[in-house]
């Protein structure tokens, strides 16, 4: 063999290789340019993103009354509580409670003591999601139901004055939001 031969069977050794990691390097490119559109669509919408979190303006919102906006397709209850409301809620005993917990995604290992659901120490707000945690039905508030609460009449689930289960089918209390109060008068859900 000569030194000729041995030169020209590197080359072709090299160029073999170039040849395997272009068309790797290609179809990897090919396969991530067919790939993306797909995993790109399961990105919320931007209708969606701009609606994750919202302001709300409570000034208007005396107590004893509530207020109902609609936050990612979901009711929103936000009630600003007598002292006779928070005295009642927080009179409850939490072993009467069929729901222990908060419920609270603000801090998910919160105990369902009232002031572990309100916003304020006081406990006048009380922010929730206004669906019925058994079938998703939207309970009627001011008062309703066996413990001055929330009454889901799908179903007959009864909240009590912090939104709390106590009554019915329903397994668990009414969801606090991510919530938190921008001033004295708006909070932001989200």
């Amino acid at each position: 063999m000569s030194h000729a031969e041995d030169h020209t069977g590197d080359q072709s050794g090299t160029r073999r290789d170039f040849l395997y990691y272009a068309t790797a390097g290609a179809g990897a490119i090919a396969t991530g340019a067919a790939v993306w559109p797909l995993v790109n669509q399961m990105n919320p919408s931007a209708d969606v993103q701009a609606l994750a979190s919202i302001r709300v303006d409570v000034s208007a919102v005396e107590p004893g009354t509530q207020l109902t906006v609609k936050w990612l397709g979901k009711p929103v209850f936000i009630r600003r509580r007598t002292e006779d409301e928070i005295a009642g809620a927080r009179a409850v005993d939490i072993s009467e409670l069929p729901d222990k917990n908060a419920q609270n995604r603000n801090n998910m290992d919160l105990d369902a003591s009232d002031q572990n659901r309100t916003m304020d120490e006081a406990g006048e707000w009380l922010v929730m999601i206004g669906v019925c945690t058994h079938l998703g039905c939207v309970p009627i508030g001011d008062g309703a139901g066996d413990f001055g609460g929330w009454f889901c009449p799908c179903h007959g689930s009864h909240y009590d004055q912090a939104g709390r289960i106590r009554k019915g089918p329903a397994p668990e209390n009414l969801w606090v939001p991510v919530s938190a109060f921008e001033d004295e008068t708006t909070i932001k859900l989200g």
